[in-house]
């Protein structure tokens, strides 16, 4: 006979339906107690602070305070607090951030029904739980050199359909400058051109806030 106190988990998704999701998936888990959720980062952090939770689900994109802030100011409380990161992108630049700030899991909204479970087992026990798929997208990309605060908003802008002047314009540079940018950000990245580099950063996460 199994006296060993559930797991106690905290939820933060600003989505209704996904709470709900995961409160259903949660139901039937004898070793796994839902004891509070929250619809923003604000909410996540003070039910954090409230019920101490074993595990805290943390959804990325959040009102309020984002999950990743959400995340450092429930970390600077409690340095070994265990977060899995719940979110629908799989750009490796999201999930290295994460990671890198003391997220313990990352597992994208469409393995919840699969492998939240198996994520949560995993992270209670100490271990770090990183879907193959995105372990080694992060591996592939973990010695790119990355792109410098300039190269980003010129990046922003060209994704935004904006053509070099209008560029050069809003950012106060030349366009020769723009170019230049626009040639190291298609180099960095391995694109064949601005549009596939735009493609490319998104896929990647580089233009996610």
């Amino acid at each position: 006979m199994n006296n060993a106190s559930p797991i106690r988990v905290l939820c933060a998704d600003d989505h209704q339906l996904i709470r709900d999701g995961i409160a259903f998936a949660l139901q039937g888990e004898a070793g796994i107690e839902l004891v509070a959720s929250a619809a923003n980062g604000l909410e996540a952090v003070e039910g954090f602070r409230k019920h101490r939770p074993d595990i805290t689900l943390m959804d990325l994109q959040m009102p309020s305070l984002s999950g990743f802030d959400a995340l450092m100011a429930i970390r600077k409380e409690a340095p070994k607090a265990r977060c899995i990161i719940l979110t629908t992108y799989q750009g490796d630049v999201q999930a290295a951030r994460a990671l890198k700030a003391g997220a313990m899991g990352y597992l994208l909204k469409t393995m919840i029904r699969k492998r939240l479970v198996e994520a949560i087992h995993t992270v209670n026990a100490g271990h770090k739980y990183v879907p193959h798929e995105i372990a080694c997208t992060v591996m592939n990309h973990l010695a790119a050199e990355e792109l410098s605060g300039r190269e980003l908003d010129v990046l922003r802008s060209v994704a935004a359909g904006c053509a070099n002047k209008i560029i050069a314009d809003r950012l106060q540079i030349s366009e020769n400058t723009v170019k230049s940018h626009i040639k190291s950000i298609v180099a960095k990245l391995e694109a064949n051109d601005r549009a596939h580099a735009v493609f490319l950063a998104m896929r990647r996460g580089l233009l996610d806030e």
